[in-house]
């Protein structure tokens, strides 16, 4: 299986994972701010996402599977340093899986809307994500719109959810594989309940976004892993402003800021 990815930059690894059916390039918005400051991203696609190959014969699209491809980026890229982690949404329940077993060999975290509790999903929710894959296999990109919008958006951030939604989804190669990523992801825990986060204790920005704009990554979530979390602290834009989570420039100030001691080395 070959996973499509990049490095930009010279300097500290800051490896970058995004959400369910996005690609490398939304985690920061193409944001070219961190490997101004010293950083080299190095960021890729998740199986079956962008213009990486699906999962081979045998395999599929569990956290298990999604945290091993994580770590063997970062040992294929890392050249030996302890590396910062950022993940978006299903980015970071991957970082949380991967740092589960690896804490040890990791700087810090950046954990950017997460949105599981490490438990099972209601079978209404599990429904939906069954309803976006079978919109994506039926009606392709303009499919998936469809059942994306069915339950109803803000009217505020409709438009532009719309739009984000439609250029994610032309940018995947393998529609077909990325369907089944959508109903097997869902049915996935990246641990086995919050009480697990109790045991990471790399330093770890929590990154919230407020629910009338981004209903689908609670705030009231972000803000328990924050709690959970033995060395963390939680960011968000402030209410009724857009998401945190979409502003790349100001994202990676935040993240610039919060890396700069484990850059440096005097963490």
């Amino acid at each position: 299986m070959r996973l499509a990815g990049e490095g930009v930059g010279e300097g500290y690894p800051l490896v970058l994972l995004h959400g369910l059916t996005a690609t490398r390039r939304s985690v920061l918005h193409d944001s070219l701010h961190l490997p101004r400051q010293g950083f080299r991203l190095i960021s890729y696609d998740a199986r079956a996402h962008g213009e990486s190959d699906p999962a081979p014969q045998g395999a599929g699209y569990t956290y298990a599977e999604l945290a091993r491809d994580l770590g063997a980026v970062v040992e294929d890229q890392t050249a030996g340093e302890k590396p910062v982690l950022a993940g978006h949404s299903m980015g970071a329940h991957a970082i949380a899986a991967h740092a589960l077993e690896s804490a040890d060999r990791l700087a810090a975290l950046v954990l950017i809307c997460p949105a599981s509790l490490g438990t099972p999903l209601p079978d209404e929710v599990l429904e939906y994500w069954d309803g976006l894959a079978d919109g994506l296999e039926s009606g392709g990109v303009e499919g998936f719109v469809r059942a994306y919008e069915a339950p109803g958006l803000h009217p505020e951030w409709r438009d532009t959810l719309l739009r984000i939604t439609r250029e994610r989804l032309q940018a995947h190669r393998h529609r077909a594989d990325l369907a089944r990523a959508l109903r097997e992801v869902p049915r996935s825990l990246p641990f086995d309940g919050l009480s697990e986060l109790e045991f990471l204790d790399p330093p770890a920005l929590v990154v919230a976004s407020h629910d009338e704009a981004d209903p689908g990554h609670p705030y009231a979530v972000a803000e328990e892993w924050a709690r959970r979390l033995p060395n963390a602290r939680l960011i968000s834009e402030a209410e009724g402003d857009s998401p945190l989570a979409w502003q790349g420039g100001r994202l990676s100030r935040e993240i610039a800021a919060f890396c700069a001691p484990y850059a440096s080395g005097s963490d």
